[in-house]
């Protein structure tokens, strides 16, 4: 570390500035939230000290006796057993939000890109038009596909009667009410996956192709064979990002399902800020959910870095 200030020492001053503001906004509130969660701070117990106006105008302030304390680990095990929010309802939520999410994402974005990867009349239409979800803020679409799902104006129950069906009460069920958030999450998220596998297609040499080709490989094992694994460096990435992205996706769940019905579509994030800013505001038990939750994904990130080491691949 000595010899490569010594020896780099402009690098390391251009890069202090963004590691001092990456300190200040990202480390310092993490070390916050993680002693918060080793708390029972609330927002009836968040003052330290009780102040009170005296006749003169003045002020007095005494030790507040119920103020927070130190709990260690009892806000997990609360949280683990049930006796605290409902983490496992949450958690197997989230898990399938995330895994339907996810490969719906690679699955349509990948033929997406091999499509437009082709030569046909009107592609850069077709480019900019498969673009355009990226480009409209997650709230928006989450408030567009909840009127789309709605029962009485819905387009989509319109559609249903029209065609001779009926009506479905979407948020009525849990999975009905979680499936129109997974669908609107499909939408908004499949553009990223489709650029990114695209610019990955399109650094496969075309020599690949012909010698293939040459070869006698049909479509399907020239993708196999060819296309799959040139892609893999891009779909390693996405994938992982893709992962991270979408079980910490907010506005989708919170907006379009509003945790119908009776909170059973919520998941791990929309439990955290339910707990921290709804009702009694429990601090300790947002900062508990938030430790969880960061625990879970570096978890995963490492199991998926090593799997991808164990491929050969370097992540």
């Amino acid at each position: 570390m000595r010899k490569s200030f010594d020896k780099h020492w402009y690098a390391w001053a251009m890069v202090l500035p963004t590691v001092a503001v990456l300190g200040v906004l990202v480390l310092a509130p993490l070390v916050q939230g993680v002693y918060q969660s080793f708390t029972d701070l609330n927002e009836s117990n968040q003052r330290s000290e009780i102040c009170k106006k005296t006749l003169g105008g003045g002020e007095t302030c005494s030790p507040n006796p119920k103020a927070s304390q130190f709990v260690g680990l009892d806000n997990y095990v609360d949280v683990l057993t049930g006796a605290q929010g409902h983490f496992w309802l949450q958690f197997t939520n989230t898990i399938v939000w995330t895994v339907a999410c996810v490969v719906f994402h690679y699955g349509i974005g990948l033929g997406l890109a091999v499509m437009l990867n082709r030569s046909f009349r009107g592609r850069g239409f077709y480019r900019v038009a498969l673009i355009v979800p990226w480009a409209v803020p997650a709230f928006v679409a989450a408030f567009a596909w909840r009127f789309l799902f709605d029962e009485n104006f819905g387009l989509i129950n319109a559609t249903l009667r029209a065609l001779g069906g009926s009506g479905v009460s979407w948020f009525d069920d849990r999975w009905t009410s979680l499936s129109t958030a997974i669908v609107a999450n499909i939408w908004l998220g499949v553009p990223f996956m489709m650029v990114a596998i695209l610019g990955g297609l399109q650094s496969i040499p075309g020599d690949l192709y012909e010698a293939a080709e040459m070869d006698g490989a049909t479509p399907w094992q020239r993708f196999r064979n060819v296309t799959l694994p040139g892609l893999r460096p891009v779909s390693s990435t996405v994938i992982l990002l893709g992962t991270i992205w979408t079980f910490n996706m907010f506005p989708i769940i919170y907006f379009v399902t509003r945790g119908q019905p009776a909170g059973e579509t919520e998941i791990l994030v929309t439990g955290a800020f339910r707990a921290a800013f709804e009702g009694i505001r429990d601090y300790s038990l947002a900062a508990t959910y938030g430790v969880l939750i960061l625990s879970i994904l570096i978890v995963y990130a490492s199991i998926y870095r090593r799997v991808l080491k164990t491929q050969g691949e370097v992540f």
